[in-house]
């Protein structure tokens, strides 16, 4: 077995913020943030630690963003089963969260077949309770946010709003779409010039599943 690297105790104080940036706001920290949390006189002190950690093994870098830090190895957050995904904080209230797969026509988006693990997290970050997670395909709600491969914490629920987030089941098919609703006409609103609205065909199946809640950023996955 091989020992991970030893830190020092201003790395391990940067690595533990990193973590605990990650838990609570589904993101890791800038060099600024940094800097500024632990008292460092520029960013560039910042910087010069997280390339200590990186040549340690702790973290990541990834270039080109201000927020690229991953965390590697045991420092992730750690899973305890295969189907079991772990970001929380001692302490702190917790939820278990299904993460729904691929959803087979004509069955309940909650549906045991549908679950491909259960993910823990706080409930400090969401203002709201989610029931489930949905893990987002594609990038049509890229301006509000929302990338391919984050997890959308959704609470199950036929009211909505008009203009909230909501997931909806088209057919076959399950969306995530912003909605807007004039008289008797339903949208689905992408929030990227690159996708069509989606009118609502009165004959064509169609239900509300629940309306956005939160957002896991994708960073935590990796």
């Amino acid at each position: 077995m091989i020992d991970s690297p030893k830190l020092t105790a201003r790395q391990q104080q940067i690595l533990e913020l990193i973590q605990n940036t990650i838990a609570s706001t589904g993101a890791p920290p800038t060099r600024a943030e940094i800097a500024s949390e632990l008292g460092f006189k520029s960013a560039n002190a910042a910087e010069e630690h997280l390339q200590a950690l990186a040549r340690k093994g702790a973290i990541e870098l990834v270039s080109g963003t201000s927020r690229g830090i991953r965390l590697k190895g045991s420092n992730r957050a750690s899973r305890a089963s295969s189907d079991s995904l772990s970001l929380t904080l001692p302490g702190l209230g917790q939820l278990s969260l299904p993460l729904i797969g691929r959803v087979a026509a004509g069955s309940p988006i909650l549906a045991q077949e549908h679950v491909d693990r259960t993910y823990h997290l706080e409930s400090s970050l969401f203002t709201e309770q989610p029931d489930y997670l949905l893990r987002v395909r594609g990038m049509s709600m890229r301006d509000a946010g929302i990338m391919d491969g984050d997890l959308l914490a959704v609470k199950s629920t036929t009211e909505v709003r008009n203009g909230q987030i909501v997931v909806a089941r088209l057919g076959e098919d399950v969306t995530v779409k912003r909605l807007h609703q004039s008289g008797g006409r339903i949208e689905l609103l992408p929030e990227n010039p690159d996708y069509p609205v989606i009118v609502i065909d009165p004959e064509e199946p169609f239900e509300i599943e629940g309306r956005a809640v939160g957002l896991i950023r994708n960073t935590l996955m990796m």
